[in-house]
């Protein structure tokens, strides 16, 4: 019994921290682009962290002392390294920066919904629901002709499901039907 017990507690310890770990390295993945909001707290530096700033239409925040720096197509650690980087350069000894997204830039939803527009990103958005923020589908609307253009490949239009994920920036449009 203690044996199965352990086996168990031993499972559930290796699960949480692979769980962790894989959570931990999605912020890397993610790049950040025109309206995130952002924070960034410099570790015992208060005037020189920001709390809630909003990444410009050119790609760029505006830090003190630094000034501007653009870190459009950037990841969180990227974005961290970076800063540390610039401060390293004549202003800190040893700057510790953190920075986490505050606000994703919003989603778009166009065509056979009943409130077209955009909203505001949530982790584990899909397509679903994505279309019941948006009011849900008009009378005229085709459930099954639902296409993306995604932010990052905006030239490609993927025909989707209601069950595919949405992320920050991507422009969904729900058809007509013909019926």
């Amino acid at each position: 019994m203690k044996i199965t017990k352990l086996i168990i507690t031993l499972t559930l310890s290796i699960m949480m921290f692979l769980s962790f770990n894989t959570s931990a390295k999605a912020p890397d993945s993610y790049k950040v682009s025109t309206d995130d909001e952002i924070s960034i707290t410099v570790f015992n530096e208060p005037d020189l962290s920001i709390n809630k700033t909003r990444i410009g239409a050119n790609g760029s925040i505006s830090l003190p002392l630094i000034g501007q720096i653009n870190i459009k197509g950037l990841s969180i650690t990227q974005i961290e390294m970076k800063i540390t980087n610039l401060l390293l350069d004549g202003y800190l000894k040893k700057p510790n920066v953190s920075v986490t997204i505050t606000e994703y830039r919003p989603f778009y939803i166009n065509g056979e919904v009943k409130k077209p527009g955009s909203y505001p990103y949530r982790k584990g958005l899909t397509i679903e629901k994505a279309i019941t923020l948006a009011g849900g589908f008009t009378e005229r609307a085709s459930k099954s002709s639902i296409s993306l253009v995604g932010e990052v490949e905006k030239r490609f239009v993927k025909a989707v499901s209601l069950k595919d994920t949405v992320k920050p920036g991507d422009v969904i449009t729900i058809s007509e039907s013909f019926f």
